[in-house]
């Protein structure tokens, strides 16, 4: 029993230890789960078919278009960055410096070649054709690394960082997607929540078993003394994990 008490405090102990881990994984790799990158609105609306949403806190944008449409989405100096064809055929403009700066979440791990003009025509390359493109745009997230914004001065409030526009062109009209930052604090996506549920798991299912072994015992002692008469055996019994 005390061996089965000992392994249902080594669970215990090693689900509080690895979500302390999840947030420098989550800021290394994606986005920053403190904050929150919101599309307002989209002036004028999207047709039927096409979509955008935010994708991981604030690292990446979905555009969909599913419905025969096309699309051009704007770099950070206005040139065409990347595309979706009507039949679905997803491109990226290598002459963009987008194209390079959009691989990381930081501009400064990042390498623009030489070749990248935004004034050059595009060099159209073809990524995909499943009509969906995701990309890591650096207009829609905090992009000093860990530093805070200075508008943030108490860390449990949710603050507004700033508002942020990626234009877009859609079957030759222009129209502009709206959205904003906020700091959302760390307090709205505290692991401990689920830390308390996932303890509250792994001991009760220990408190199974040990009831379990307990009433097995149990039933072999009634057996014992009032069916056979017999002695109960001495043998010991084994372990139930």
């Amino acid at each position: 029993m005390r061996s089965a008490r000992r392994a249902l405090l080594v669970a215990a102990l090693a689900l509080v230890s690895v979500p302390a881990l999840v947030p420098a994984q989550a800021l290394a790799h994606g986005g920053n789960p403190n904050f929150r990158s919101e599309i307002n609105s989209i002036q004028p609306p999207l047709p039927s078919g096409v979509s955008v949403e935010v994708l991981d806190y604030d690292s990446y944008l979905q555009l969909k278009d599913m419905q025969g449409h096309e699309v051009v989405l704007d770099g950070y100096e206005g040139e065409p960055y990347a595309r979706i064809e009507k039949d679905g055929t997803v491109q990226v403009n290598e002459k963009s410096p987008a194209t390079y700066l959009n691989d990381s979440r930081f501009e400064t791990d990042a390498a623009v070649p030489k070749s990248a003009d935004p004034k050059a025509p595009p060099e159209w390359k073809t990524v995909d054709d499943s009509g969906t493109f995701i990309w890591h745009d650096h207009r829609m997230h905090w992009m000093v690394a860990g530093q805070l914004p200075p508008q943030v001065k108490d860390k449990g409030k949710k603050t507004k960082i700033f508002t942020y526009e990626v234009p877009m062109t859609v079957d030759g009209t222009k129209t502009t997607l709206h959205g904003t930052l906020w700091w959302v604090g760390s307090a709205s996506t505290s692991k401990l929540p689920f830390v308390i549920a996932a303890i509250v798991i792994v001991l009760g299912g220990g408190a199974l078993v040990l009831w379990l072994r307990r009433r097995r015992d149990g039933g072999d002692d009634g057996d014992a003394e009032g069916g056979s008469g017999e002695s109960p055996s001495n043998e010991p019994v084994g372990e139930a994990w």
